[in-house]
């Protein structure tokens, strides 16, 4: 079975890559401490820090391969050849929501680098697939979970 990829920028890519280090260089020893001074404590069985520490560990080491995974099959992304009016990964979109008649502006990453509180968006979500293909000027309807979206795509930007 083939691996997922993620697409991504390289500074997506070197920013998982920095969040790796730091969760093996400083979250994995702290927690290793944690755990030596909960069992310091004695009985392991009714130890209450000693199971918080042994749950974040298991975390963090979850995280770190999941962090791993996304860098080992990353994908960075190049626009070089996209029309620079043209919404693709990696570009800024300003667009009008003709429903609500309000302007929105997002950026659209690899789903590894998405934060809709920062705006940018997953190119796996239902708005970005929408938006995808399209260019200035354009008067798009998509589906999304919540009904059918018309949009009028205002400005790209490239990144």
């Amino acid at each position: 079975m083939a691996e997922k990829e993620f697409p991504m920028s390289a500074e997506g890519k070197a920013k998982l890559e920095k969040q790796v280090e730091e969760l093996k260089t400083v979250r994995r020893p702290e927690i290793v401490e944690r755990i030596k001074v909960a069992r310091s404590y004695g009985d392991l069985s009714e130890n209450s820090e000693y199971e918080s520490a042994k749950d974040e560990q298991a975390f963090v080491e979850g995280k770190i391969a999941e962090l791993e995974n996304m860098i080992r099959y990353a994908v960075i992304i190049d626009n070089e050849g996209v029309d620079k009016n043209e919404i693709f990964i990696g570009k800024t979109v300003k667009f009008r929501d003709l429903e609500f008649n309000e302007d929105e502006t997002v950026t659209i990453v690899g789903s590894a680098e998405a934060d809709p509180f920062e705006g940018k968006i997953s190119n796996e979500s239902a708005v970005a697939k929408g938006l995808i293909g399209h260019k200035t000027g354009e008067e798009v309807t998509f589906p999304t979970p919540g009904g059918d979206m018309k949009v009028k795509i205002l400005e790209v930007v490239s990144d």
